[in-house]
């Protein structure tokens, strides 16, 4: 009796394990464990030219903050720049989940980008997958740049191997469990061209500068990694820089957020780091988002003035409560 069992058992065990097999087949959650998807590098090569140089520039420093992520910053320089002689020399992050570093971009050739292929860096930049082929963590914005045009992508690898090379080694990222295998789900590879958006309308113009600055990822709250459904861009997103802790404010059109902006307001806020007498946190970085032309940052609030109202009380000025919208503690959380 005791033997039959012992085979039920296993045969159970067994058919257990086979249903586990067939599950992790059919949803793709086995790359949890070998890793992402990831499609295989080819060897086409970048044309550098003057016009591209002068893209990638202003998308690199202007409008997505590659090399303010991956720079050393000057925190007590107003709006917190990046170091010029350490551009693109990769730094590290504060407040991640583990040790995240923003690895170096500069072309130098034993701690950079310089022996990297120029899809291998498309690959990285749009699909989220490394040369060694790991998955990176999304906190560099690849779901973000899938919008990336085919001709912006170009550029902006034409202008990151301008720059000057920066010897500098960083420790690998090392994410906190179960983090470190879950982040093998995430890439997704591109595998057809993606061509430039109409940029002829101010509001699609926006919306295509908002995708690539990320306004979404850090002025939407979470709950457990997920954006809270209608507080899209209403603030309440925890963020922790060397300059302290701060909660990412309303910029919805509601009173609670920003429905006092014109968009002269708008214009002078992101150029100046000041909302009249109030300065903003450099963790917002406007010195970087202004330097971007008057009709892109006109394009970009015009897009904002379309994103649904949510009310959302958000300051950082008085000490935080509990908050029942975003589920964290923020000024003016009771209020909500």
């Amino acid at each position: 009796m005791a033997s039959r069992w012992r085979k039920i058992t296993g045969f159970m065990l067994l058919g257990f394990f086979v249903l586990i097999v067939i599950a992790m087949a059919a949803t793709g959650f086995w790359r949890v464990f070998v890793g992402p998807q990831a499609r295989t590098v080819t060897n086409r090569t970048i044309e550098s030219t003057p016009a591209r140089l002068e893209r990638g520039k202003y998308l690199t420093e202007s409008v997505m903050g590659c090399l303010y992520c991956h720079s050393e910053r000057d925190w007590q320089a107003a709006g917190a720049p990046v170091i010029e002689a350490k551009k693109g020399g990769g730094a590290m992050f504060s407040g991640g989940p583990g040790e995240i570093y923003a690895p170096n971009i500069s072309p130098d050739k034993e701690t950079g980008i310089g022996n990297w292929s120029d899809d291998e860096l498309a690959r990285a930049i749009r699909e989220g997958v490394s040369r060694d082929g790991h998955a990176l963590f999304p906190i560099m914005p690849y779901p973000n740049y899938r919008q990336l045009s085919d001709e912006d992508l170009t550029a902006i690898i034409a202008y990151l191997r301008s720059i000057p090379p920066v010897r500098n080694s960083l420790p690998k990222t090392k994410l906190i469990f179960p983090l470190k295998y879950l982040v093998n789900l995430m890439p997704q590879p591109v595998t057809a061209p993606v061509a430039a958006p109409d940029l002829s309308m101010p509001v699609a113009r926006g919306t295509y500068l908002a995708t690539l600055s990320s306004c979404n990822d850090c002025h939407t709250p979470q709950h457990r990694g997920q954006p809270i459904p209608g507080l899209t861009l209403a603030g309440g997103f925890k963020l922790t820089e060397p300059s302290g802790e701060i909660i990412s404010t309303n910029i919805t059109p509601d009173p609670s957020g920003i429905s006092y902006y014109d968009e002269a307001l708008f214009l002078e806020v992101m150029r100046t780091g000041q909302v009249k007498a109030r300065k903003l946190n450099p963790t917002m970085p406007w010195s970087l988002y202004g330097k971007m032309s008057d009709e892109d940052l006109k394009a970009l609030f015009a897009y904002l003035r379309t994103v649904p109202s949510a009310s959302h009380r958000v300051d950082n000025t008085v000490p935080p409560t509990p908050c029942k919208l975003c589920k964290t503690s923020h000024g003016f959380g009771d209020r909500n």
